[in-house]
């Protein structure tokens, strides 16, 4: 989930010095002087309540463009208690962070586990509780940073990092799925085409941030969702129906993973000798991440995005 996860940084030092703290003309500093104070309790104090007040702020289940529908649906009702925990036990945001990206790596590794007939719908359904932690860790260090005061530039680069490579594990775990074990073949392939794509798509989102930082814009356009919209006519409508229909949510992390175990679920019941279903869904989503990406790109050349 593209979900706003903010961690911790250790601020080097130099020559085992600590750093020098901020005079009274560094702005961070006078924002954060300025701002009124709260009265949240410590890690060790914090309610369940605490959370969602200081962890969940208005608007969060809003952002529709970043807050996943799970999240809005049930994981961001569920996170609270597990970051309620997760600041009793003293986890960081980076580490919470990090367990988020493993977890989702594991989830690839575990659905490519060879396995046949009844049995292989057990590494699809490890993958796709996997996932759902993943979805939930990637809530929780968000909300824990926050409620820490803890949010940074780091924490967010992490976390993009930690999107594109479980994405990228699910879609190849896949294709080994697909292939019917740990070999060389063409479904393995279709998975790993299938993986570029996921994460040449992401690229192409993160780099219209770059490309306007380099250009000296401000990260967001002007105008708005009005700025996202394709200037063509045709080109946006081409663009809604595509949305709309929804295609490109089946190499989405949280999609892909229930996929995966509907698909394993009809090969075991058709006890085909072959993946035949799990087949049919590794060249699916190989198709639409091509097409996708393609789209994606022209999507973003004729959008505002880039003015």
């Amino acid at each position: 989930m593209s979900g706003p996860t903010e961690a911790d940084v250790t601020v080097p030092t130099e020559g085992g010095r600590p750093p020098t703290p901020p005079g009274p003309t560094d702005p961070e500093a006078a924002a954060a002087a300025a701002a009124p104070p709260d009265d949240r309790p410590t890690r060790k104090q914090a309610k369940v309540r605490d959370v969602r007040r200081y962890g969940q702020p208005p608007g969060l289940k809003d952002r529709r463009n970043e807050e996943h529908w799970a999240g809005r649906l049930y994981m961001r009702s569920l996170s609270p208690y597990f970051s309620w925990l997760a600041l009793r036990l003293g986890f960081s945001p980076n580490q919470l962070t990090y367990m988020m990206m493993a977890t989702g790596v594991l989830a690839g590794a575990v659905v490519s586990v060879p396995a046949s007939g009844t049995a292989a719908v057990w590494p699809a359904l490890g993958g796709a509780v996997l996932i759902q932690a993943y979805l939930l860790l990637d809530c929780i260090d968000g909300e824990v940073a926050r409620y820490l005061r803890r949010t940074s530039v780091a924490g967010v680069f992490l976390d993009r990092i930690g999107h594109y490579l479980s994405e990228v594990a699910l879609l190849a775990g896949l294709g080994f799925a697909a292939q019917g074990g740990w070999r060389n073949g063409g479904y393995v392939e279709l998975g790993l085409l299938a993986a570029l794509g996921a994460a040449l798509i992401k690229a192409e989102t993160d780099n219209v941030v770059v490309a306007r930082a380099k250009s000296g814009l401000p990260s967001d356009p002007s105008g708005g969702d009005r700025a996202l919209r394709p200037r063509s006519t045709k080109i946006a409508l081409a663009r809604q129906a595509a949305s709309m229909l929804g295609f490109h949510r089946i190499i989405g992390a949280v999609e892909l993973s229930l996929f995966i175990l509907g698909a394993a679920v009809l090969d075991a019941v058709l006890g085909t000798d072959t993946p035949a279903a799990m087949r049919v869904l590794c060249v699916a989503v190989a198709a639409v991440a091509v097409v996708q990406t393609l789209l994606h790109l022209v999507s973003i050349l004729a959008s505002r995005r880039l003015k």
